[in-house]
């Protein structure tokens, strides 16, 4: 990697750099990350609160969704579409990896991830500020254009399977789900966030 990086003394880079086996790597990285041969250690991003919420009209809440590649996924898409922020529980929410890292393909510097301890009051604040709040839901009792209202939207999200908690279902504004004529009913957790985003941003540009 050092030759490829045309990298002929490691000690005249302005940071400590160690020549490594490519297991050694591995090793700190783990099977899933794809590191070709360079390991560079940072501090994590640190999550804002929820008061530190920008002037934004779209943002995505994710209630205990975990799989770093379906996140990393969702925070591209997030950033794709123009969302302020997206927002995680402290709890049951996937660390800062490569694996998430990779799956936002540059998209962890460029929208501020909001990490709260309870999603229903965290919701409240939103609805406070003036948001209108959708769960998505295969069995919503609407099709998701024709739920939103007003000019701040929140997206919520649950993981796959399991779906939306009951509190959550219970607090957000409205339920609603993605119109799927087909034969397959749902989608992968990070694909219905990336049509509910483009969706959500079709209607804030009509307003």
């Amino acid at each position: 990697a050092a030759e490829r990086l045309a990298i002929a003394d490691l000690a005249a880079l302005p940071f400590k750099a160690e020549l490594v086996e490519p297991k050694e790597i591995d090793r700190i990285t783990g099977s899933d990350a794809v590191h070709q041969g360079v390991l560079i250690e940072a501090e994590p991003l640190k999550p804002k609160r929820l008061d530190a919420l920008g002037d934004t009209q779209l943002v995505l809440v994710l209630d205990q969704v975990t799989d770093p590649h379906n996140v990393g996924a969702i925070l591209r898409s997030a950033v794709a579409f123009g969302a302020g922020a997206l927002m995680t529980t402290a709890r049951h929410s996937p660390q800062e990896s490569g694996v998430l890292a990779k799956s936002a393909s540059g998209a962890l510097e460029h929208i501020d991830q909001i990490e709260v301890k309870n999603l229903a009051d965290a919701l409240g604040q939103l609805h406070e500020a003036g948001f209108q709040t959708i769960g998505l839901d295969s069995d919503g009792p609407a099709e998701l254009e024709k739920t939103f209202a007003g000019d701040k939207i929140a997206l919520v999200l649950g993981a796959e399977g399991k779906g939306l908690r009951q509190k959550t279902r219970e607090t957000v504004t409205a339920l609603a789900r993605l119109d799927m004529p087909g034969a397959i009913r749902s989608l992968n957790v990070s694909n219905a966030a990336a049509v509910s985003l483009y969706a959500a941003r079709a209607f804030l540009k009509r307003g």
